[in-house]
C-alpha cells in the first residue's frame, strides 16, 4: 500500500508534533519560511537580553534528524485544490493526499490607528532583537547627556506575554542598567496598561491581584481598565482621549491567524481558519489546520487559547486522524486537555494554574523554569539557557545587553 503524501505547512509545535507522530506512515514533507523553530514563550527573555537569541531557535532539520521527513525552506503562495497541489514562492510544487496548516499567528492591532507604524511587535527572533536593540540603544543616549530626561518603556497587553515583557524590562532597568548607570537608569520607567479589569484574565482573581503587586513592586506602573485608542510618535492616546508619553511602545495585546490564511483563499472565521471538531478545514476534508492558525474551539465555546500546548496536542491529533482515514476507521472529534496555565513576573515570581489548584511564588518559579528547559528543542539550547540564567540569577546581570539590529 502506497503511504499518503502529508505537506505540512509550518514548522513550529504543532507542525514537528505531526510530522514526528507521521513519518513512518506516510511521505511527509515540512515546507517552513525559516529553516529553524523558534521557542516563542521566551522570546521576550531575548528582547530583555535575559537570553542569547540563538538560544531560542532550533534547526527544523535538526528536530527532524531521525526521521525520513523532507523539509523546504519556502513560503505557500497558492494551493490548487483541483490538482491537490500547493505553490510554494521557490517555484516547487508539492503534489499531497493531506495538506496541514500550522503557519501559526501574527500581532493583531484590532484596527488600532498606529500600531503598525509605531509598536514594535514580538512574534519572531527579529522583532525581539529590534526590542532589545531599541531598548539599549535609548538607554545609551540618555547616558551620553546624564540629565535628568525621563523616557517610559509601555507594554500593551495585561496577558501572560505582556506580563513576562513588563517584569523583565523591569528587572533589566533595576538590574544590569542601574550597574551600568544608574543616575540613567533611574529616568526609564516601565508602564503596563490592560482594557480589561485585570491582568491575566485567563487565570485566577486571587493570582491576577498578586500578579499586580509583584509587578509593582519592581517598579511597573500597572494600568487597568485602560483602552488604547490610536498610538503616534512616542505618544499613546487612551479611550478618554488622555495621552501618555511612551518613547518606545511594545504591542503585546493581541494576535490572529497568519495572514497566509486568506492568501491561500482557506475559510476564516472570527480571524482564524474555520475547523470543524475533525479538525479538518470546514469543506476541504483532506485539509487540516492546528495551532494559532485554526479556530478550534473548547467545550465552552470558546476558541481555544494560542498556546504551545494546544499546537502539539493538535498536531499529534490530526497524524492520528490521517492514520485511521488510511485504515478506514471513523474519524474522532479533538477534545484539548488543558494542563494549566503559567506566568513568570520576574526573580523568584511566577503563578501557575492547573483547574482549581493554584501557585505563586518561588516554588511557581521553579515550576515555570523546569518546563520550559523540557519543552526546549536542543541539548545545546538546554544547557546554553541553563548557564544564561544561571549567570544572571547569581549576578544579576544580563550578558546579552548587545545593540545588533540592522
Amino acid at each position: 500500500m502506497n503511504k499518503p503524501k502529508v505537506v505540512i505547512l509550518g514548522g513550529g509545535f504543532g507542525g514537528l508534533a505531526a510530522a514526528r507522530a507521521l513519518y513512518k506512515d506516510a511521505q511527509v514533507t515540512v515546507v517552513d519560511r525559516h529553516n529553524y523553530q523558534t521557542f516563542l514563550p521566551l522570546l521576550y527573555q531575548v528582547s530583555t537580553a535575559g537570553l542569547a537569541a540563538d538560544h531560542v531557535a532550533y534547526p527544523i532539520r535538526g528536530a527532524l534528524r531521525k526521521t525520513n521527513v523532507k523539509f523546504r525552506m519556502a513560503s505557500p503562495v497558492q494551493i490548487n485544490h483541483q490538482n491537490n497541489e500547493v505553490n510554494l514562492d521557490s517555484g516547487e510544487i508539492l503534489k499531497f493526499d493531506h495538506l496541514i496548516v500550522a503557519l501559526g499567528s501574527v500581532t493583531s492591532d484590532f484596527g488600532i490607528p498606529g500600531v503598525k507604524e509605531y509598536a514594535l511587535g514580538m512574534k519572531t527572533v527579529a522583532e525581539a532583537l529590534t526590542i532589545r536593540a531599541e531598548v539599549m540603544r535609548r538607554f545609551e543616549e540618555l547616558c551620553r547627556y546624564e540629565d535628568e530626561t525621563k523616557i517610559s518603556i509601555t507594554v500593551i497587553g495585561g496577558g501572560p506575554t505582556g506580563v513576562e515583557m513588563a517584569g523583565a524590562m523591569a528587572e533589566l532597568i533595576r538590574g544590569p542598567l542601574t550597574s551600568d548607570q544608574a543616575k540613567v537608569a533611574k529616568n526609564i520607567n516601565v508602564r503596563l496598561i490592560e482594557a480589561g479589569p485585570r491582568l491575566l484574565p485567563s487565570f485566577a482573581p486571587s493570582l491576577s491581584i498578586r500578579t499586580k503587586k509583584d509587578l509593582e513592586k519592581l517598579g511597573v506602573k500597572v494600568m487597568v481598565n485602560t483602552a488604547v485608542k490610536e498610538l503616534s510618535v512616542k505618544k499613546i492616546t487612551l479611550a478618554d482621549n488622555s495621552t501618555v508619553d511612551s518613547v518606545i511602545t511594545i504591542w503585546a495585546a493581541g494576535v490572529k491567524g497568519a495572514d497566509a490564511m486568506v492568501n491561500l483563499n482557506l475559510p476564516v472565521e472570527a480571524n482564524r481558519v474555520a475547523v470543524e471538531t475533525t479538525m479538518q478545514v470546514k469543506n476541504h476534508p483532506n485539509i487540516w489546520a492546528l495551532g494559532d492558525i485554526a479556530g478550534a474551539k473548547g467545550k465552552d465555546g470558546r476558541a481555544l487559547p494560542m498556546v504551545a500546548p494546544v499546537a502539539i496536542q493538535q498536531g499529534k491529533f490530526i497524524a492520528k486522524q490521517i492514520k485511521r482515514l488510511a485504515s478506514n476507521k471513523k474519524l474522532e472529534n479533538f477534545k484539548y486537555l488543558d494542563k494549566g496555565s503559567m506566568a513568570t513576573i520576574g526573580r523568584n515570581k511566577a503563578v501557575v494554574q492547573v483547574r482549581w489548584f493554584k501557585l505563586a511564588g518561588p516554588l511557581a518559579w521553579l515550576v515555570w523554569l523546569w518546563l520550559h528547559l523540557f519543552y526546549l528543542l536542543g541539548g545545546r539550547n538546554k544547557i546554553g539557557t541553563m548557564a544564561d540564567w544561571t549567570w544572571n540569577y547569581l549576578t544579576f546581570d544580563r550578558g546579552n545587553r548587545h545593540i545588533m539590529d540592522s
